[in-house]
C-alpha cells in the first residue's frame, strides 16, 4: 500500500502471516528486527517494551491474534475461536495503561465472537482482515495528525517534545513528530528538543535516532533542564503523544508530561498533545485509570546495566503521570484539533465513532 510520505521507520509489519518489529530495548546501539506468529512471544515482547507506544501495542496485539489464528493447526471454528480469545485474554494483561491496547482487542473480539458462521477458511481471514485494517489505519491516521498539526508550526519554531511520539510508538510515521515531520517535508525551518525521558531514555535513545535519521535537527538535553530552557525562551511549542485521553481532557502520558505541562503554562508556552480518536476513553473517570508501576531496575540502573545507587534503596516507578485539560492548549486528532473546553469538544468530536 503506497502512503503520502516515505516510511522511513516502521515499528510493526506484517510479513507473510507473522509479526515483525524492531526491537526498541536495542536501540541505538542496533537495528535489531524480531518476528512471531506466537501471541505469547508478541506479549512478552510488549511487556518488556521491545514493543512500546499506545498505538504500537494496539496494532501490535492486533496482528498477534491474526498470526495465531492463522498459522494454527485448528481446524473448526469452535477452537480457533476460543484460542483467539485465550489470546485476547493473555494480550489485556500486558500493560494497563495504554488505552490502544483495549481499543484494537476489542475491536478483534467483535471479529471473532460475530463471525463464528463462517466456513474455517473464511473465519481466519476475516480476523486477518480486521488486524491489517487496524495496521493500516493507524498509519493513514498518523500522516492525518501530521497534516493537521504541521500548520500549528511556525518557520523558524522550536519544537520540545518528551519520550517518543515518533514511528517507533506507532505501526509507522508517529503522533507528535508525525507533526514534525510534515512541517519538515514542507519546508519549514524548524528545530527539535528532546528529553532524554528517565528511566528508560525512550526521548534519549529512540526519537533521536529518529529525527537524525530523518536530518530533522534535534538537540537532547536531560529532563530537569526544562524549566530552565522554557526561562531562557528557547521554545515555542511543545508536542507530546498520549496513551490515553480522558472525556474531560486529562491525558496520561509518560511520566514527566505533567511537569513539562505546568512550566510551558507558567512560561506561556503553547502546549499540545498529538494522539490518534482510539487513544480516547470516553467511558472512564480519573480514579478509574491505573497508572502501570514497573521494575525498581529501570531506576536503580541505567537500562538494566549499570548500577547508579544503593541496591537496598526503595524505588517509586510509575511509567505515567496524568495532565489536567487546564494546561492543554489543543489535542490534534486525525480529525482536526480539538480546543477547550474539552469536556464538550471532545465528545463533539468523537460523536460519531
Amino acid at each position: 500500500m503506497d502512503f503520502k510520505y516515505p516510511l522511513k521507520v516502521k515499528a510493526v509489519e506484517w510479513i507473510d502471516g507473522k509479526v515483525k518489529w524492531i526491537n526498541t530495548n536495542a536501540l541505538p546501539y542496533e537495528e535489531l528486527y524480531e518476528e512471531s506468529s506466537d501471541y505469547e512471544r508478541i506479549a512478552r515482547a510488549i511487556e518488556s517494551m521491545e514493543i512500546r507506544g499506545a498505538p504500537a501495542i494496539g496494532v501490535a496485539a492486533a496482528l498477534a491474534i491474526a498470526a495465531t489464528i492463522l498459522n494454527s493447526s485448528i481446524n473448526s471454528v469452535e477452537g480457533l475461536q476460543n484460542l483467539a480469545l485465550k489470546a485476547i485474554d493473555r494480550l489485556r494483561k500486558t500493560r494497563p495503561t495504554a488505552y490502544n491496547l483495549f481499543w484494537a482487542l476489542d475491536r478483534i473480539k467483535e471479529v471473532v465472537l460475530g463471525k463464528s458462521h463462517l466456513d474455517v477458511e473464511s473465519y481466519r481471514k476475516a480476523i486477518a482482515d480486521e488486524a491489517l485494517k487496524i495496521y493500516y489505519e493507524d498509519i493513514e491516521t498518523n500522516i492525518k495528525i501530521g497534516e493537521v498539526g504541521e500548520k500549528l508550526i511556525e518557520d523558524g519554531d522550536t519544537i520540545l517534545t518528551h519520550c517518543n511520539a515518533g514511528a517507533l510508538a506507532t505501526a509507522a510515521f508517529g503522533t507528535a513528530l508525525s507533526i514534525i515531520r510534515v512541517a519538515w517535508y514542507k519546508g519549514k525551518k524548524i528545530d527539535v528538543i528532546a528529553t532524554e525521558t528517565r528511566p528508560m531514555l525512550q526521548g534519549a535513545r529512540l526519537t533521536v535516532w529518529e529525527l537524525v535519521k530523518e536530518g530533522i535537527p534535534v538537540k537532547l538535553i536531560t529532563d530537569n533542564m526544562v524549566g530552565y530552557i522554557m526561562y531562557k525562551k528557547l521554545v515555542d511549542k511543545v508536542i507530546v503523544g498520549a496513551d490515553r485521553i480522558l472525556g474531560d481532557g486529562h491525558v496520561i502520558n509518560k511520566i514527566g508530561t505533567y511537569t513539562i505541562a505546568i512550566a510551558a503554562k507558567r512560561h506561556n508556552i503553547p502546549f499540545y498533545v498529538a494522539a490518534p480518536t482510539s487513544t480516547f476513553d470516553l467511558r472512564s473517570k480519573i480514579e478509574d485509570i491505573v497508572i502501570e508501576e514497573r521494575s525498581a531496575d529501570e531506576v536503580k540502573r541505567i537500562l538494566g546495566k549499570m548500577s547508579i545507587t544503593l541496591d537496598s534503596v526503595d524505588v517509586f516507578n510509575p511509567s505515567f503521570d496524568i495532565t489536567p485539560p487546564d494546561l492543554v492548549s489543543g489535542i490534534v486528532t486525525e480529525r482536526g484539533v480539538i480546543e477547550p473546553p474539552f469536556d464538550k469538544n471532545i465528545r463533539g468530536m468523537l460523536k460519531n465513532i
